[in-house]
């Protein structure tokens, strides 16, 4: 009833070399291609205490003009032992003939944000144009992302967010280095 299908021959790669040359717009936010990993700390006024969580993040692309990514995190204890599954977010990130940023990203918990900036160098910076959410979803009126690129190979990832009727404010910051 069903013919077989071959696998599919447009994988996305995350290492430069091994599959399909990245699309030329895409050579600004080359230094983000990659599987990363790392650890970080959150806090925010509505939360009981400040957590610590570990996490995976991996940008990759087909060879057209933008960027796959997708992020997942656990809540870790003091040890560094995993208590729990966290955030986990998947989306978009286009880069414009310009060098500037359009990134769409979507939660598993009703939230999807639809982000412009820019690219300075090694450092990306997003702030939400929109955020769109289902019925039960957590009120989240803004956020603004800064990811950077070290030159000893750290991802830094800072991120702010407006939400539950408070302003724009320090909810996130992760330290990652990219996975062989």
């Amino acid at each position: 009833m069903f013919e077989s299908v071959q696998e599919n021959p447009y994988p996305d790669s995350h290492v430069l070399g091994e599959g399909p040359d990245p699309h030329p717009l895409l050579e600004p936010v080359l230094p983000l291609l990659g599987r990363w990993h790392g650890r970080g700390r959150g806090e925010y006024p509505t939360l009981e205490k400040d957590f610590h969580y570990a996490q995976e993040v991996t940008f990759s692309h087909d060879g057209r003009p933008f960027l796959r990514y997708e992020a997942r995190a656990w809540l870790i204890d003091d040890a560094g032992a995993p208590v729990r599954p966290a955030g986990r977010e998947a989306g978009w990130w286009r880069v414009t003939p310009d060098a500037s940023l359009e990134v769409v990203l979507a939660h598993p918990t009703g939230i999807v944000e639809t982000y412009v900036g820019r690219v300075s160098g090694t450092e990306f910076e997003i702030e939400t144009k929109d955020v769109s959410l289902t019925p039960l979803a957590k009120e989240v009126t803004g956020t603004r992302r800064r990811y950077s690129v070290q030159e000893d190979g750290e991802l830094t990832v800072v991120h702010d967010m407006a939400a539950v009727g408070l302003p724009l404010q320090h909810h996130l910051t992760t330290h990652l280095r990219r996975r062989a």
